[in-house]
Protein backbone atom coordinates (compact mmCIF):
# COMPACT_ATOMS: atom_id res chain seq x y z
CA UNK A 1 0.00 0.00 0.00
CA UNK A 2 1.36 3.42 -0.96
CA UNK A 3 1.84 5.77 1.98
CA UNK A 4 1.78 9.53 1.50
CA UNK A 5 2.54 12.37 3.86
CA UNK A 6 0.05 15.22 3.44
CA UNK A 7 -0.34 18.60 5.11
CA UNK A 8 -4.14 18.55 5.13
CA UNK A 9 -6.26 17.88 8.21
CA UNK A 10 -7.54 14.29 8.17
CA UNK A 11 -11.12 13.35 9.00
CA UNK A 12 -13.75 11.01 7.54
CA UNK A 13 -14.97 12.29 4.17
CA UNK A 14 -12.30 14.96 3.80
CA UNK A 15 -11.16 15.56 0.24
CA UNK A 16 -7.46 16.19 -0.33
CA UNK A 17 -6.22 17.99 -3.42
CA UNK A 18 -2.61 16.84 -3.71
CA UNK A 19 0.30 19.03 -4.74
CA UNK A 20 1.90 18.49 -8.18
CA UNK A 21 4.73 16.20 -7.03
CA UNK A 22 2.62 13.61 -5.14
CA UNK A 23 -0.05 13.87 -7.85
CA UNK A 24 2.52 13.05 -10.51
CA UNK A 25 3.89 10.23 -8.38
CA UNK A 26 0.49 8.60 -7.92
CA UNK A 27 -0.81 9.06 -11.45
CA UNK A 28 2.25 8.83 -13.70
CA UNK A 29 4.73 6.74 -11.68
CA UNK A 30 2.50 4.37 -9.72
CA UNK A 31 -0.36 4.37 -12.27
CA UNK A 32 -3.07 4.74 -9.65
CA UNK A 33 -6.60 5.37 -10.90
CA UNK A 34 -9.93 6.38 -9.37
CA UNK A 35 -11.02 3.84 -6.77
CA UNK A 36 -7.51 2.74 -5.81
CA UNK A 37 -6.58 2.94 -2.13
CA UNK A 38 -3.63 4.67 -0.47
CA UNK A 39 -2.60 5.40 3.11
CA UNK A 40 -2.11 9.00 4.25
CA UNK A 41 -0.75 10.66 7.39
CA UNK A 42 0.08 14.22 8.42
CA UNK A 43 1.99 13.79 11.67
CA UNK A 44 -0.98 15.09 13.70
CA UNK A 45 -4.11 13.03 13.06
CA UNK A 46 -2.77 9.48 12.80
CA UNK A 47 -2.81 7.22 9.76
CA UNK A 48 -5.86 6.95 7.46
CA UNK A 49 -7.06 4.91 4.52
CA UNK A 50 -7.95 7.06 1.54
CA UNK A 51 -9.34 6.43 -1.92
CA UNK A 52 -8.32 8.09 -5.17
CA UNK A 53 -11.41 10.12 -6.01
CA UNK A 54 -10.22 11.89 -9.15
CA UNK A 55 -7.17 11.87 -11.39
CA UNK A 56 -7.07 15.19 -13.19
CA UNK A 57 -4.59 16.61 -15.65
CA UNK A 58 -2.91 18.70 -12.97
CA UNK A 59 -3.85 17.14 -9.65
CA UNK A 60 -5.03 14.00 -7.92
CA UNK A 61 -7.82 14.24 -5.35
CA UNK A 62 -8.14 11.77 -2.48
CA UNK A 63 -11.18 11.04 -0.32
CA UNK A 64 -10.35 10.14 3.28
CA UNK A 65 -12.17 6.96 4.35
CA UNK A 66 -11.29 5.64 7.82
CA UNK A 67 -8.59 5.77 10.49
CA UNK A 68 -6.02 2.99 10.63
CA UNK A 69 -3.73 4.01 13.50
CA UNK A 70 -3.90 6.78 16.11
CA UNK A 71 -1.19 9.39 16.21
CA UNK A 72 1.94 8.24 18.03
CA UNK A 73 5.56 9.26 18.29
CA UNK A 74 8.75 7.39 18.98
CA UNK A 75 11.29 8.25 21.68
CA UNK A 76 12.19 11.88 22.25
CA UNK A 77 15.54 11.62 20.49
CA UNK A 78 17.40 14.36 18.64
CA UNK A 79 20.29 13.79 16.28
CA UNK A 80 22.62 16.78 16.36
CA UNK A 81 25.10 16.66 13.51
CA UNK A 82 27.75 19.03 12.21
CA UNK A 83 27.18 20.05 8.62
CA UNK A 84 29.17 17.76 6.31
CA UNK A 85 29.24 17.18 2.55
CA UNK A 86 25.82 17.26 0.89
CA UNK A 87 25.50 13.58 -0.04
CA UNK A 88 26.62 12.39 3.38
CA UNK A 89 24.32 14.85 5.14
CA UNK A 90 21.38 13.62 3.06
CA UNK A 91 22.23 10.03 4.01
CA UNK A 92 22.39 11.02 7.69
CA UNK A 93 18.94 12.63 7.58
CA UNK A 94 17.43 9.64 5.77
CA UNK A 95 18.88 7.11 8.21
CA UNK A 96 17.97 9.24 11.23
CA UNK A 97 14.35 9.15 10.09
CA UNK A 98 14.53 5.39 9.57
CA UNK A 99 16.08 4.88 13.00
CA UNK A 100 13.42 6.86 14.84
CA UNK A 101 14.98 10.27 15.56
CA UNK A 102 12.34 12.89 16.29
CA UNK A 103 14.49 15.82 15.14
CA UNK A 104 17.69 16.40 13.16
CA UNK A 105 19.41 19.53 14.41
CA UNK A 106 22.30 20.94 12.37
CA UNK A 107 25.28 22.49 14.13
CA UNK A 108 28.31 24.51 13.06
CA UNK A 109 31.62 23.71 14.78
CA UNK A 110 35.11 25.15 14.49
CA UNK A 111 36.06 22.55 11.87
CA UNK A 112 32.82 22.61 9.90
CA UNK A 113 33.45 23.45 6.25
CA UNK A 114 30.00 25.01 5.60
CA UNK A 115 27.49 26.92 7.69
CA UNK A 116 24.37 26.35 5.63
CA UNK A 117 22.49 23.37 4.21
CA UNK A 118 19.48 22.99 1.90
CA UNK A 119 16.80 22.57 4.55
CA UNK A 120 13.85 22.04 2.12
CA UNK A 121 15.75 19.22 0.42
CA UNK A 122 16.68 17.62 3.76
CA UNK A 123 13.11 17.90 5.03
CA UNK A 124 11.82 16.26 1.84
CA UNK A 125 14.24 13.37 2.43
CA UNK A 126 12.92 13.00 5.98
CA UNK A 127 9.34 12.88 4.65
CA UNK A 128 10.21 10.19 2.08
CA UNK A 129 11.92 8.08 4.74
CA UNK A 130 8.90 8.39 7.05
CA UNK A 131 6.59 7.31 4.23
CA UNK A 132 8.69 4.24 3.47
CA UNK A 133 9.35 3.11 7.04
CA UNK A 134 5.80 3.17 8.37
CA UNK A 135 6.27 6.14 10.70
CA UNK A 136 3.25 8.34 11.24
CA UNK A 137 5.35 11.27 12.37
CA UNK A 138 8.07 13.05 10.40
CA UNK A 139 11.38 14.19 11.88
CA UNK A 140 11.87 17.94 11.88
CA UNK A 141 15.11 19.20 10.31
CA UNK A 142 16.23 22.28 12.25
CA UNK A 143 18.32 25.18 10.94
CA UNK A 144 22.00 25.17 11.86
CA UNK A 145 23.34 27.05 14.90
CA UNK A 146 26.81 27.45 16.38
CA UNK A 147 27.83 24.73 18.83
CA UNK A 148 28.39 27.23 21.65
CA UNK A 149 24.93 28.73 21.12
CA UNK A 150 23.42 25.24 21.14
CA UNK A 151 25.05 24.42 24.48
CA UNK A 152 24.16 27.80 26.00
CA UNK A 153 20.46 27.25 25.22
CA UNK A 154 20.40 23.57 26.19
CA UNK A 155 17.17 22.06 27.50
CA UNK A 156 18.49 20.84 30.89
CA UNK A 157 16.50 17.58 31.25
CA UNK A 158 17.76 16.33 27.89
CA UNK A 159 20.86 14.14 28.08
CA UNK A 160 23.53 14.36 25.37
CA UNK A 161 25.40 11.36 24.04
CA UNK A 162 28.63 13.02 22.93
CA UNK A 163 30.53 10.79 20.50
CA UNK A 164 34.08 11.68 21.53
CA UNK A 165 36.63 9.93 19.34
CA UNK A 166 39.70 11.76 20.68
CA UNK A 167 39.60 10.99 24.38
CA UNK A 168 39.32 8.25 26.93
CA UNK A 169 35.53 7.86 26.79
CA UNK A 170 33.80 4.58 27.56
CA UNK A 171 32.23 2.44 24.82
CA UNK A 172 28.69 3.55 24.00
CA UNK A 173 26.85 0.62 25.57
CA UNK A 174 28.88 0.99 28.77
CA UNK A 175 28.27 4.76 28.82
CA UNK A 176 24.51 4.25 28.38
CA UNK A 177 24.18 1.53 30.98
CA UNK A 178 21.62 2.48 33.67
CA UNK A 179 20.95 5.82 31.97
CA UNK A 180 17.36 7.21 31.91
CA UNK A 181 15.25 6.56 28.82
CA UNK A 182 14.85 10.14 27.68
CA UNK A 183 14.73 12.80 26.41
CA UNK A 184 18.09 12.42 24.72
CA UNK A 185 20.25 13.80 21.93
CA UNK A 186 23.15 12.26 20.01
CA UNK A 187 25.94 14.59 18.88
CA UNK A 188 28.10 13.77 15.83
CA UNK A 189 31.02 16.03 14.95
CA UNK A 190 32.43 17.19 11.60
CA UNK A 191 34.82 15.27 9.37
CA UNK A 192 37.81 16.84 11.14
CA UNK A 193 36.45 16.07 14.59
CA UNK A 194 35.84 18.46 17.47
CA UNK A 195 38.55 20.96 18.42
CA UNK A 196 40.24 20.61 21.82
CA UNK A 197 38.30 23.64 23.09
CA UNK A 198 35.00 22.14 21.95
CA UNK A 199 35.78 18.81 23.57
CA UNK A 200 36.63 20.56 26.81
CA UNK A 201 33.40 22.59 26.67
CA UNK A 202 31.32 19.47 25.98
CA UNK A 203 32.94 17.44 28.72
CA UNK A 204 32.23 20.27 31.15
CA UNK A 205 28.47 20.00 30.66
CA UNK A 206 26.65 18.04 33.35
CA UNK A 207 24.16 16.69 30.83
CA UNK A 208 26.82 15.32 28.45
CA UNK A 209 27.68 11.61 28.36
CA UNK A 210 30.94 11.07 26.42
CA UNK A 211 31.31 7.78 24.60
CA UNK A 212 33.44 6.16 21.93
CA UNK A 213 32.21 4.28 18.86
CA UNK A 214 35.11 1.86 18.78
CA UNK A 215 38.75 1.64 17.71
CA UNK A 216 38.29 2.79 14.10
CA UNK A 217 37.77 6.32 12.78
CA UNK A 218 34.25 6.56 11.34
CA UNK A 219 32.91 8.97 8.77
CA UNK A 220 30.09 11.20 9.99
CA UNK A 221 27.33 9.20 8.30
CA UNK A 222 28.61 5.88 9.67
CA UNK A 223 29.04 7.40 13.13
CA UNK A 224 25.49 8.77 13.13
CA UNK A 225 23.97 5.44 12.09
CA UNK A 226 26.06 3.53 14.63
CA UNK A 227 25.30 5.88 17.53
CA UNK A 228 21.56 5.99 16.84
CA UNK A 229 21.42 2.21 16.53
CA UNK A 230 23.23 1.66 19.82
CA UNK A 231 21.11 4.26 21.63
CA UNK A 232 17.91 2.65 20.36
CA UNK A 233 19.13 -0.75 21.56
CA UNK A 234 20.12 0.57 25.00
CA UNK A 235 17.55 3.27 25.78
CA UNK A 236 15.04 3.49 22.94
CA UNK A 237 11.99 1.71 21.58
CA UNK A 238 13.92 -1.30 20.25
CA UNK A 239 13.67 -2.78 23.74
CA UNK A 240 9.88 -3.11 23.60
Amino acid sequence: MIRLFVTHDLAPGARLGLDPDPSRYLAAVMRRAAGDEVVVFNGRDGEWRAVVAEVGKRAVTLAVAEPLRPQAAGPDLDLIVAIVKRTRLETIVEKAAELGARRVRLVVTERTNAEHARLPRLQAIAVEAAEQTGRIDVPEVVEAVKLRALLAAWDAPRRLLFCDEAGDAAPVLDALKDQPAGPWAVLIGPEGGFSPAEREALRGQGFAVPATLGPRILRADTAAISALTLWQAACGDWRA
